[in-house]
């Protein structure tokens, strides 16, 4: 009984460990698919692994990828003019990004904000949902979104 009850109490003096530390605590897991919304834009975002072991986020779909012509979205805001042309549902958000294990986030990139053809520093973390916020950051004005994962099939 007494170890039954000292058991119960160590468990009970141990911080919970939630589901934003679970998911923050390995690198990998930010690998895989996640929708977002910015404004009325929907989209999805595929993030890899690279072989460099830094992790890309590209656009994979949107849901509004057409002009009122019929004509595709290009990426006309991009400051790099050679990036003009590239489809608005082929752009890499942000290439580079590193897990950073003392804060328990993704970060030491700059993510590209196509809207506004910007870039902006960016951290990434898990919220206890299961979230992504996504959170970009420029002369001290900051930003988040929140992408949601899709079901792994």
């Amino acid at each position: 009984m007494k170890q039954i009850l000292l058991v119960l109490m160590t468990l009970l003096c141990i911080s919970p460990i939630s589901a934003q530390n679970v998911l923050n605590d390995k690198a990998d897991n930010i690998i895989g698919v996640y929708s977002g919304k910015q404004g009325d834009d929907r989209f999805k975002v595929k993030i890899v692994k690279l072989t460099n072991g830094t992790y890309r986020g590209q656009v994979i779909w949107m849901e509004h990828d057409k002009d009122a012509n019929g004509n595709k979205l290009l990426d006309t805001k991009n400051p790099d003019k050679s990036l003009r042309d590239k489809p608005a549902d082929r752009i890499v958000l942000f290439s580079g990004l590193k897990y950073n294990a003392q804060k328990h986030c993704w970060d030491d990139t700059k993510i590209y904000d196509p809207q506004r053809g910007i870039r902006a520093k960016l951290s990434i973390e898990f919220t206890n949902d299961g979230r992504l916020k996504v959170k970009g950051s420029l002369l001290g004005i900051s930003e988040s979104v929140y992408w949601i994962p899709e079901k792994k099939s």
